[in-house]
């Protein structure tokens, strides 16, 4: 029985060939010895046996995707669902808090908003003065507003905005909430894109395919001992790993990268935590912002003579006094807790997973012998170890390319790396670099991928049925079975080694078009 598990035969007991058999001279890639397999058979088996270790590998792969799919899926719908409670928090008491204030500039407010998401999303946004044009502007308007007696030009707000610094007329909120926003937005969205350069990744490099010297090695590993009519033939344990080594030799060599990438996620998870954490930053926005129109309010008079001293007297325009503002005062209702999972269970969670998922890569030639080939156990000296049944005797190869260069069992091009693969590695280094300066509270020149979280190429970070919608800046968000193999019996009745089909439910489907294509 070939090993690949998880497939299916209808049908069994006819010979190929008519149960003819032949010395083997035809064959080039199984030992050429007393066989069955006719050479369209060895060649069908050599292209099925390739595509089975691609879909095999595209299989396991899936299970990292799964995680990290869901893993971005949560981060993002909590981060996005702080930040829509807050400004449903302020859309909802700032009426009653700030009166006039907020209604006649709520689109400002608005607007922030928009500009905290767009940043968010990876637009290529300078988040500092993102905020401080916000201050900016909030004053200009309130200064207006509380000031409807005097006639108040560009020119003279504009010298009002250079000295608006020395004033501090909103307080300490300016500086604190952006000493505390800018590095909570840039830790949360460079995590988030971690997450979708991760996932990218991975799904990328399952789609590689494999070459022709692969295909040969596993096609003599998993079917060539059925040829010769080899009873019980499973791989030695050494020899199934060597030639998985072999064939993703290039796989292993993301092993660096990859572990620095999540590396640094977890770094900048533990930046999630703590009195300054991302989720009271976040959520607390609105109470900054209306602490700040509080104390332009309660300073209004020294502000006022400040401004009149560094600017001059604007001139009166006879609409009256401002001296009898309505002033609503009460403070925005803040959350204790957002609804949901709470984001401390989260950063647990991805913590313990992405710690799991560091040696992807490296162990894929161990997974993959060990739950989708029916290999041996290591210490079983009877094993098919490619020729006949008995030890393996090569010693097992190291990981990546480089290592190959002596491997027996796959013929491998060590100066011949896979471009698509490396181009991953340089995502992976990006990333990592992107996330070390979050870790440290900088801001660096992202590309704007406002349209793509992931923001390493075309895919959109995120399996479909997994995070149930794509992700887009317009949007405001958000084991296999194993088989036994079968005996084959050592006689059929014509003083020849069985060479017969066995039995459905333990053969691949490669093998069954083998069969019948060798009948």
């Amino acid at each position: 029985k070939p090993v690949w598990v998880g497939s299916s035969l209808g049908g069994g007991g006819e010979r190929a060939k008519d149960g003819k058999w032949g010395l083997g001279e035809h064959l080039r890639i199984c030992p050429q010895g007393y066989t069955c397999c006719t050479s369209e058979m060895e060649e069908n088996f050599a292209n099925r046996s390739r595509s089975e270790l691609e879909g095999a590998l595209r299989e396991t792969s899936r299970s990292v995707q799964v995680m990290l799919s869901t893993q971005l899926r949560n981060f993002d719908g909590h981060f996005q669902d702080l930040l829509n409670k807050s400004e449903r928090a302020l859309q909802d008491t700032f009426p009653g808090t700030h009166g006039d204030l907020y209604t006649q500039n709520s689109r400002l407010f608005r607007d922030l908003y928009s500009e905290l998401r767009r940043y968010y999303r990876g637009a290529n946004i300078n988040l500092e003065e993102a905020l401080a044009e916000f201050w900016a502007r909030l004053l200009e308007r309130l200064f207006k507003q509380l000031h409807p007696q005097y006639v108040l030009p560009d020119e003279y707000l504009d010298c009002m905005g250079k000295q608006a610094e020395a004033y501090k007329p909103f307080g300490e909120a300016p500086r604190e909430l952006k000493l505390r926003a800018t590095r909570a937005f840039v830790a949360v969205r460079s995590f988030v894109q971690g997450l979708g350069v991760a996932i990218d990744v991975v799904r990328k490099v399952s789609q590689v395919p494999l070459g022709q010297e692969c295909s040969r090695a596993i096609m003599k590993l998993l079917y060539c001992s059925h040829c010769l009519g080899v009873q019980s033939p499973q791989p030695c344990s050494g020899y199934c790993r060597n030639v998985m080594k072999g064939c993703l030799a290039n796989q292993a060599d993301l092993d660096t990268e990859w572990r620095n990438l999540l590396d640094s996620m977890l770094l900048v998870a533990d930046k999630f935590d703590g009195q300054t954490s991302v989720e009271s930053t976040i959520g607390t926005i609105h109470v900054r912002i209306s602490e700040a129109i509080a104390a332009l309010q309660d300073n209004k008079d020294t502000l006022t003579a400040k401004v009149f001293q560094g600017c001059g007297n604007p001139r009166v325009s006879g609409k009256g006094t401002g001296g009898e503002e309505k002033r609503r005062r009460g403070k925005p209702v803040v959350e204790e807790k957002p609804s949901g999972v709470g984001l401390e269970k989260l950063v647990s969670e991805a913590k313990a997973q992405l710690r799991d998922a560091r040696d992807f890569w490296v162990s894929l030639p161990g997974v993959l012998c060990t739950e989708k080939v029916a290999m041996s156990s290591s210490l079983d000296e009877r094993c098919w170890n490619g020729m006949t049944k008995g030890r393996y005797l090569p010693e097992v190869m190291g990981d990546g390319l480089a290592s190959q260069i002596n491997n027996p069992e796959v013929e491998v091009d060590i100066t011949k790396p896979d471009m698509t693969i490396r181009q991953q590695i340089m995502q992976l280094k990006i990333m990592t670099n992107r996330l070390r300066n979050a870790y440290n509270g900088n801001d660096i020149d992202f590309q704007d991928t406002s349209d793509d979280i992931s923001g390493s190429g075309s895919g959109d970070g995120c399996l479909d049925e997994v995070c149930g919608r794509r992700l887009s800046k317009s949007q405001s968000t958000r084991q296999p079975e194993t088989h036994a193999i079968p005996k084959l019996s050592e006689q059929d009745g014509s003083g020849a080694p069985s060479c017969t089909r066995p039995s459905s439910l333990l053969l691949p489907l490669a093998l069954a078009a083998a069969w019948s294509l060798g009948r």
